[in-house]
């Protein structure tokens, strides 16, 4: 029946039937304007128009927009030039930024303003948009001068939907456009999204969901989300119409025999030549922090380049270079998609921030300093280049270690192949599922069974227990009294089977503490009093005791945290076990991690039966690289080989080595990406500990991970000991007292308005927030440690932050006998395991030393490699 629900548009609408459809002021402004329909539209603008749901997945700059807008722009100048437009609301576009929305704003209102020239005179279409930026004044107008188009926010639509004054406007709403709704599908907010698409659909049950997404997969999964349970969405997926022009490129040809000095001027020119060539080049880097040391370097090594001199007087300096993340201000990243727009910009470096489609005018280059750790995300990027239809996709990797030319190289062979990595959409989050009840509440009594149908209509909730259903209502009915102790008070009233809402300030607190984001800040470090510095709370979510790691140079053991102050004390002469990048990267995908571990097996067969030459000439063609990255790739794994043996899909090789202080390393070579690693090595440290009586320090990545010991521990009983069944268990019980959980509850505490962040006009900071959610904690536990908000928490982390499933997976091949286990010993650890060993060195050493370190590795690895032939 499913089936039958998603279905696939094959072929496109004739041009001529399109133009049939349209308006013939609208049909002027198109003819004059474009030569024919764009592919999105070909397949799209009918469905529209004709009010079926559909999700058109296609290249960012392939007509995305336009496509969604041109049937309703249509209707509404039909309507305007009769006189008949209404005072009410006929689209609602959504979108996950407020930037994109002052650009679609743009995008709407120029055409509008062009349709009008046609006309010969003035259309009385309004278009407003309306986000947590919108000023009262702005507000107050769109009461009295309803928005034909609203554009807005998640966030916002839950507000407006329990607005007194504005719900009314929705009630007759025939479109809703969500644009990117494969980065909103992965989160909270995407689920907090699904369920006000319910609330709406319930106002107006023939409104027509359209949602705009890039490159995703499974793309079945987005259409239901989209749409919801049991109706039909027709998708359009035309992704294989641009061209791409994607290469890995190294700036230099050996990755391991080098020093940091020729590394570090060779990327730099590199970075130069590249941006010198195009007229304008958008730079990835994976943290915040690396974009503004790579505008920094830039303008530093290059001072003439990157600077535009005017005559004066007086003289004016103009930077050709920006840097744009989240951490800038809003006015200064506007600033600098403004330049780019107007093409006074030469490069942009930045982090995630320009990923989803804010108009930024023509890029004719994207480099992505480091891999971009999924498929989809390189696809996103690269994306920005060419920004028209017909226009190349142009993208360089640049890679700087023998992982990432691995890596890199596999994600590019599935992007040219048309591969894509899966998008993970969290299910039955409760404490989203608690601040909707409470929102509906507000604004009528409804039956809890009605309610139950309503909830599980959304994808994101259709396995949602009927027991987990109540508890919330339970939970939000104040029927768990001693919570009021905690100051937790009843927010609706349940009775006869029905719920309302309770008391004047429900508005109020509803509208003040809506929404899915967490606030946050930094933490202060301390030893006793005594302020050491500062750490991100992302970071110190990462942190159990006993784990060590550097601060203004020096090392600390992490012991407990209080509210937003983390106690420690020193630990010179230690190495740190979370290198401080960690909380910033980003994991790779567990289905690119697949094609990896597949390409090593094929590798290993290829190394073991075949000549160099013919191995050289298989990587070429299976991974479109150079000959440079081919020599280097068959260098890494023949060295791997011959050193010990190579890790692949159907084995898991575990490394015993012994460092030059004596300290014993176990490193399994998992390379599941660290949402899994985490899963695994979290499990296995608390088997430890609970059957052994000792305890281990763990580091891990993407390709794997380690356990280190002092005194004896038989790490391969205690692995073979976890079963998959008990999996779950087993992780619930080692993140129980773990910073993560405290923080993590939190979070779902303030989404579930356990704890309020405002509250009679008094907002509570973070440090206020966490120190309740910590007193409220125990509180919960004490009435169940299955608590709705405390197992949303357990969800939340063993689901979106880490990955229990794929981990599940993983243990239950290994006990069919698909994966086999392999022990070795080694004096020196194996090359795979170079980038894992060093982590913990990271901090401690300068990058220089680093390089140094692993060159060091490297010439012992190949004096054993020869001392056996």
């Amino acid at each position: 029946m499913t089936k039958e629900l998603i279905t696939f548009k094959k072929e496109p609408d004739k041009d001529e039937d399109l133009l049939k459809l349209l308006n013939p002021t609208v049909k002027k402004w198109f003819t004059s304007k474009f030569k024919s329909f764009a592919p999105p539209q070909k397949y799209a603008v009918q469905e529209i128009h004709s009010r079926q749901n559909v999700l058109v997945s296609a290249p960012t700059g392939s007509g995305k927009t336009l496509t969604s807008f041109l049937s309703i722009l249509n209707e509404l100048v039909d309507l305007a030039e009769k006189n008949l437009l209404e005072n009410k609301i006929y689209a609602v576009y959504i979108s996950p930024l407020k930037a994109l929305n002052r650009d679609i704003h743009k995008n709407l209102v120029e055409p509008l303003q062009e349709i009008e020239k046609v006309a010969g005179k003035e259309l009385p279409i309004r278009v407003a948009v309306r986000t947590g930026d919108t000023t009262q004044a702005e507000r107050a107008l769109m009461l009295k001068k309803v928005p034909h188009i609203l554009i807005t926010t998640p966030e916002s639509v839950a507000l407006l939907l329990s607005s007194v004054k504005f719900r009314e406007n929705l009630k007759n709403v025939d479109w809703i456009i969500v644009d990117e709704v494969h980065a909103l599908a992965e989160n909270k907010r995407g689920t907090h999204l699904s369920l006000s698409l319910e609330r709406l659909q319930r106002l107006n049950p023939g409104i027509c969901r359209v949602g705009l997404s890039a490159t995703v997969a499974p793309i079945e999964e987005i259409a239901k989300f989209l749409v919801g349970n049991n109706r039909t969405c027709k998708i359009i997926d035309i992704q294989f119409i641009k061209q791409l022009d994607l290469q890995v490129i190294s700036p230099l040809p050996d990755l391991i025999d080098m020093n940091f000095t020729n590394l570090n001027k060779e990327t730099y020119n590199l970075l130069d030549k590249l941006i010198q060539e195009h007229k304008t080049t958008l730079i990835f880097t994976n943290t915040r922090a690396g974009t503004e040391r790579v505008v920094h370097h830039l303008k530093t090594k290059f001072p003439h380049k990157y600077k535009k001199i005017e005559e004066g007087p007086p003289v004016k300096v103009e930077s050709l270079i920006g840097a744009h993340h989240g951490s800038l201000s809003k006015e200064h990243r506007f600033e600098i998609e403004d330049a780019l727009r107007k093409g006074k910009l030469k490069a942009v470096v930045c982090s995630t921030s320009l990923e989803l489609g804010i108009d930024i005018g023509y890029i004719d280059l994207v480099v992505c300093l480091g891999s971009p750790k999924s498929i989809a995300r390189l696809k996103q990027r690269t994306g920005r280049s060419g920004h028209q239809l017909h226009a190349v996709t142009k993208g360089r990797i640049i890679v700087l270690d023998r992982d990432d030319l691995v890596e890199c190289s596999v994600m590019l062979k599935d992007a040219v192949e048309h591969k894509i990595d899966k998008v993970h959409i969290p299910k039955n989050c409760l404490d989203v599922l608690s601040q909707h009840i409470f929102g509906i509440a507000l604004e009528e009594v409804i039956d809890v069974d009605e309610l139950y149908k309503v909830v599980t209509q959304s994808y994101s909730y259709k396995d949602l227990s009927h027991a987990d259903f109540m508890n919330v209502i339970k939970y939000l009915s104040g029927e768990f009294s001693s919570l009021e102790d905690r100051y937790v008070y009843a927010k609706i009233w349940f009775n006869d089977n029905k719920i309302g809402k309770r008391g004047k300030m429900a508005r109020v607190i509803y509208m003040t503490n809506s929404g899915t984001i967490p606030d946050e800040s930094s933490v202060k470090v301390r030893i006793g009093e005594v302020g050491i510095g500062t750490i991100e709370e992302e970071f110190l979510e990462k942190l159990k005791r006993g784990d060590i790691f550097v601060l203004g140079g020096n090392t600390y053991e992490f012991l407990f945290s209080r509210g937003t102050v983390a106690q420690v004390r020193s630990a010179e002469g230690k190495r740190p076990t979370v290198p401080s990048w960690f909380s910033e990267m980003l994991p790779l995908s567990f289905d690119l991690a697949l094609d990896i571990q597949r390409f090593r097996m094929l590798m290993t067969q290829k190394i073991r039966n075949y000549s160099k030459e013919e191995v050289i000439d298989f990587i070429n063609k299976y991974l479109y690289v150079d000959k440079n990255a081919a020599e280097a790739i068959y260098n890494y794994f023949k060295e791997q080989n011959d050193f010990l043996e190579i890790p692949h899909a159907k084995k898991i090789l575990i490394e015993n080595y012994q460092d030059e202080k004596g300290k014993k390393y176990v490193i399994f070579h998992t390379l599941y990406g660290r949402r899994v690693n985490d899963v695994l090595s979290r499990a296995l440290a608390y088997v430890i500990g609970l059957t052994q009586h000792r305890d281990v320090e763990i580091s891990f990545n993407d390709n794997g991970f380690y356990l280190s010991y002092e005194k004896n521990v038989n790490v391969i009983k205690a692995f073979n000991s976890i079963k998959s069944k008990d999996l779950r268990k087993i992780l619930e019980l080692s993140i129980e007292k773990s910073e993560i959980l405290k923080r993590r509850f939190r979070h779902c505490a303030l989404r579930s308005m356990m704890i309020l962040r405002e509250y009679k006009g008094i907002r509570k900071h973070v440090g206020r927030q966490q120190v309740s959610s910590m007193i409220l904690m125990n509180a919960v536990r004490r009435i169940s440690n299955d608590f709705i908000i405390l197992k949303e928490a357990r969800r939340e982390i063993m689901e979106d932050l880490m990955d229990i499933g794929s981990a599940m997976y993983i243990i239950e091949e290994k006990e069919k006998g698909n994966i086999e286990i392999k022990e070795a010993n080694t004096l020196i650890p194996s090359p795979f395991a170079f980038n894992l060993i060093v982590q913990g060195y990271s901090d401690v050493l300068k990058m220089e030393d680093r390089i140094e370190f692993l060159k060091r590795m490297h010439k012992l690895v190949l004096a054993k490699i020869g001392s056996k032939k």
